[in-house]
Formats: structure tokens, C-alpha cells, sequence
């Protein structure tokens, strides 16, 4: 593997290159050698890491966990050394019509629940999981309509979450499930008009993206890696613009507890065992 530190990434909107140019070239001015591979899905990219492909990869919260779990299978130590602040304390929202009969989890029953793209942990995943833990059985005890929008991109692309939104609203499903941000950002944009929605319920918190690493990577190198990435800051004119293209204010350390929310989803619904088999079998 190449002395320069490679992160890899997913390419799952086309300003995802103008972050990572930016990054690198940030990087570069604090003399620090720094480099980026972009994938077209997170599955592809989590076989690249236990390839050795790249040394850190900027996962999703679902791939933290296909890592997680391939390395618990191989042998491997896998650590989480950054996140966003805005990956912190996250929750997912079901939300029904101001005008809806529909007053609780119950009155979804045989009813028709719009939710993201098949691997979206925060449109899909999580909020079934709370329907399902609330009673309720998805495909069983409702409808499910997902709107499958760039599988593989894991929710990151969130244009599922949206069709999911205007769904609602032009009445084709009795409820749909998002993240609680992108209920404000669908309620600014006008995907939902003002005062047109109400918000069912809602999940416990969890956390979403970090940067992931494999035992046998350059320690001295991760490190310095880690504290240039800290010490980005808002107030600095040049990464300001690049910080808010990818959703955030601050870095901070990584953490791994608040993934048990979707831990438990993925083992109720087997999202990820057939990924986690096949790759363990080929990097054993």
C-alpha cells in the first residue's frame, strides 16, 4: 500500500469530489501526504478495506457495522477514530398528515408506510425497527412502500427519503419515515408544505458516519491524520465552504455505542448476514 494515507469514500452525490479535492489540498498546506479512492457503494468499499485497498474508510453507520462484523469473523481489530458532530445524537421520525385519523402506532395497522431506500438505516432500518418493537411487523402488520433510490449508497443519496416525503402528501401512502433533519430541510425546501405534516412517533437517538480502520495501519501516520482532522476549524475561511458540504461544524472522536439502535435492526431483519458471510469467506 501506497506511504500516502488513502481514505476511502463513497461517491454518493457529485460534490463529493469537490469535499475530498478540498481535503486534500488542506492536507497538503499542513504538509501532511494525503490521498482519496471513491466507490460507487459502501459494499464495494468495505471489500476494498479488507482488501488493503485504503487505510480508512469514511463509512456509514450500516457499514461500520458490515466491518464490524467481517472482523469479528476474521480475526480483525477495527476501531472508529473520527465522526462528524452533526453524526451525533441522531433520530428517526414516522410522520402521517396533519390531517390523518391516524393517532398512533396501533392505527397503522393494515395501513401503508412509506420509507427510503432498502439500506437506509435512518428511513428504513431504524424507523421499522421501532414500528416493530412498538408491535407492529412490517409487510405482517402493515405495507411497506420503499422507494429504492440508489441502493448501495446505504440513505447518504437521500433522494428515496424525499419521494418517500412527497408520497405522503400527495397521498399514495399513509405514512413515511425520515430522519428528523430531513423533515426540516423537506419542510423548508417546500417538499412539505408548512404545517402539512405531523410527527407519529419517534425513534431513540443513534449515530451515523464515521471513519473506519483496520488493525495494521500506520500508526504514526493515523495519528497525525487524526489531529490535523481535529483541529479543522469553522472560522477558518479555506475549509469553512468544504465543512458545510459535508454537513458539519467540528470533528470529534469516534464512538461505537450508539450503533446498537441499528445493530438490533439489522439482526431482526437480517439485513446484512449474506454481505458479511460472503466477504469474510474471501478474506479469511
Amino acid at each position: 500500500m501506497s506511504k500516502t494515507l488513502l481514505i476511502g469514500a463513497v461517491a454518493y452525490d457529485p460534490k463529493v469530489v469537490t469535499i475530498w479535492d478540498g481535503f486534500q489540498k488542506w492536507f497538503a498546506q499542513h504538509d501532511f501526504d494525503f490521498d482519496y479512492i471513491l466507490y460507487s457503494n459502501y459494499e464495494r468499499q468495505v471489500e476494498g478495506q479488507f482488501a488493503g485497498h485504503f487505510h480508512i474508510a469514511w463509512n456509514s453507520p450500516l457499514a461500520w457495522l458490515q466491518t464490524e462484523r467481517i472482523a469479528a469473523k476474521t480475526g480483525r481489530k477495527i476501531q472508529t477514530i473520527a465522526m462528524r458532530d452533526t453524526d451525533c445524537n441522531l433520530t428517526s421520525i414516522v410522520v402521517v398528515r396533519s390531517d390523518s385519523s391516524i393517532q398512533s402506532i396501533e392505527n397503522l395497522r393494515g395501513k401503508t408506510v412509506a420509507v427510503g431506500a432498502s439500506d437506509s438505516p435512518q428511513a428504513t432500518l431504524i424507523p421499522l425497527l421501532h414500528l416493530a418493537e412498538a408491535g407492529l411487523e412490517p409487510k405482517k402488520d402493515f405495507f411497506v412502500r420503499p422507494f429504492d433510490v440508489l441502493v448501495g449508497k446505504h440513505g447518504d443519496h437521500v433522494g428515496g427519503e424525499r419521494h418517500a416525503a412527497k408520497a405522503l402528501i400527495e397521498g399514495e401512502v399513509d405514512a413515511a419515515c425520515m430522519i428528523d433533519g430531513n423533515h426540516l430541510l423537506f419542510s423548508r425546501e417546500g417538499t412539505l408544505p408548512p404545517n402539512s405534516t405531523r410527527i407519529l412517533a419517534q425513534t431513540d437517538e443513534y449515530d451515523h458516519c464515521n471513519f473506519t480502520m483496520l488493525d495494521g495501519m500506520p500508526e504514526d501516520t493515523v495519528a497525525r491524520f487524526c489531529e490535523l482532522l481535529l483541529s479543522m476549524s469553522y472560522d477558518d475561511p479555506q475549509v469553512r465552504p468544504l465543512l458545510d458540504l459535508e454537513g458539519l461544524k467540528m470533528w470529534k472522536p469516534g464512538r461505537t455505542e450508539k450503533y446498537a439502535l441499528l445493530a438490533r435492526a439489522i439482526d431482526r431483519f437480517k439485513t446484512i448476514d449474506a454481505f458479511v458471510d460472503k466477504v469474510s469467506k474471501s478474506y479469511p
